[in-house]
């Protein structure tokens, strides 16, 4: 009871001296109705321009199924047991079309193995659609809509390297089937890597709600143009927590330009060498400030890096004035300089800066003499090819330009049991050098008791025994 008196002295000098007492930003706060031109303020006019062009894309492919009690007949009768027929798988994706005449581009990964293709416009139209071209390597496909007698709406491309984070962006899509959605959020990070499901690791970041469904969806800046195609998102519970990756618009615009010449397959530039990261530890040995920037670790012989007079343990840290982060940077940036031409590279040689012209061509390709091996042998139902510096570039193979290769191994074959993967290099075969998948083929149907075998695999070989 004694305190009452000095509480109460207290807040009296409290009233005294007015508000002093409340903090200085609480008087600065305004609380008003919001007038009625600010209640107007939209996304819409961006969607009405965008949303048009942006598609469902639904992809269906037969499927062979068998269950082993089928053929059992007993079984069959009594237990209702379906057979082993044809069953019908469908996929749900997004696409968006880039151009009036009908191409549309969507995810390799909506679309792999379909043997049916359709798209649904915004206005509720469905075409029929045929695959032009699937670039794995970037997880992009180009359709093209059948009916084109009409001109079809389409978004332009923007550039994707102008987007800086915190610019806002808007996701559009078809998530879980419900139809075509809008999200909104703003550019996370640009140049994300090490993240994704594709060869070229370089994504745009966005807290733009995605989910599945999205993917080969647009992403748009707020002039309506397209920045990315949706990809993917990181989740622990199915749905967007607010991690999406889409794939920038300027390697998009790269396969979309092979897809309009007629090509079924995407040139791009060939460096020819093999990069690695920087480590704190190369940094430190290099004289480096921080680890940044693609280390040169060897030199093809008569590349376009050997003709610019690149060389092994060079460090590469921009290109074209752009800064290289990682070997991953460089290969985005390397992957979307148009053809023809040089790209200035710059690297760090000795602690000095050089300044080098890099031809931009592609990688020689020889006849590939594509085979699946059927003869009785470890490589049956093995898919091989002759190997080139194209396809050991398109296969992301390492310090290996010739031999053969493994580009698919059949579910359920002798191969496949024996654990042939996609880009195994058969090197030899009982003591003989493979050097074309004739001779490999030739080699498979010679009885054997004994196969010895030796694989490179990842830059690793290995030795294999198995018996006739």
């Amino acid at each position: 009871m004694r305190l009452m008196p000095r509480l109460t002295a207290v807040f009296a000098a409290i009233a005294l001296t007015g508000v002093a007492a409340v903090p200085a930003t609480a008087q600065l706060v305004e609380r008003r109705v919001p007038t009625q031109n600010e209640l107007r303020l939209s996304f819409a006019p961006v969607v009405k321009k965008a949303a048009p062009a942006v598609v469902n894309v639904y992809a269906a492919k037969v499927v062979q199924t068998r269950n082993p009690l089928f053929d059992d007949p007993i079984f069959r009768h009594f237990f209702n047991i379906p057979g082993g027929g044809p069953q019908v798988q469908r996929s749900l994706g997004s696409g968006v079309i880039v151009d009036p005449s009908g191409l549309v581009v969507t995810n390799v990964h909506v679309i792999e193995g379909a043997d049916e293709v359709k798209v649904a416009l915004a206005d509720k139209r469905e075409f029929e659609a045929e695959i032009v071209l699937k670039d794995k390597r970037s997880d992009l496909a180009v359709l093209r809509i059948k009916d084109g007698s009409k001109p079809f709406p389409y978004l332009q491309f923007a550039n994707s390297d102008a987007l800086e984070v915190g610019d806002v962006v808007l996701a559009i899509g078809n998530p879980f089937g419900v139809g075509q959605t809008v999200t909104h959020g703003i550019v996370s990070a640009v140049a994300r890597t090490d993240v994704g499901s594709s060869n070229y690791q370089f994504f745009i970041q966005t807290d733009a709600a995605i989910n599945p469904g999205n993917s080969g969806g647009a992403l748009v800046d707020l002039s309506g143009k397209l920045v990315g195609i949706n990809n993917m998102i990181l989740t622990r519970s199915g749905g967007s927590q607010g991690i999406g990756f889409a794939i920038p618009s300027n390697m998009v615009r790269v396969v979309v330009a092979s897809a309009r010449a007629g090509g079924h397959a995407v040139k791009r530039p060939w460096l020819g060498a093999k990069l690695q990261a920087v480590t704190s530890d190369i940094a430190d040995s290099l004289g480096l400030k921080r680890p940044i920037g693609a280390l040169i670790a060897n030199v093809y012989s008569k590349g376009p890096a050997e003709q610019a007079g690149l060389k092994a343990g060079d460090v590469i840290v921009s290109i074209d004035g752009q800064e290289v982060d990682d070997p991953n940077a460089f290969d985005y940036r390397f992957a979307t300089k148009p053809l023809g031409g040089t790209a200035k590279v710059t690297l760090l040689r000795g602690g000095r800066e050089v300044v080098a012209s890099v031809p931009l061509r592609t990688a020689p390709e020889t006849p590939r003499d594509e085979i699946t091996i059927r003869a009785r042998s470890p490589f049956s139902g093995a898919k091989v090819a002759n190997l080139s510096p194209a396809l050991a570039d398109e296969l992301q193979l390492n310090n290996a330009n010739q031999g053969v290769v493994v580009l698919d191994v059949a579910d359920g074959s002798y191969a496949s049991n024996l654990g042939f993967r996609r880009g195994d290099i058969i090197v030899s075969v009982n003591g003989s050098a493979i050097e074309s998948t004739r001779e490999l083929a030739r080699i498979a149907e010679t009885p054997n008791r004994t196969w010895r075998l030796v694989i490179n695999r990842g830059g690793q070989r290995i030795t294999a025994v198995f018996g006739g």
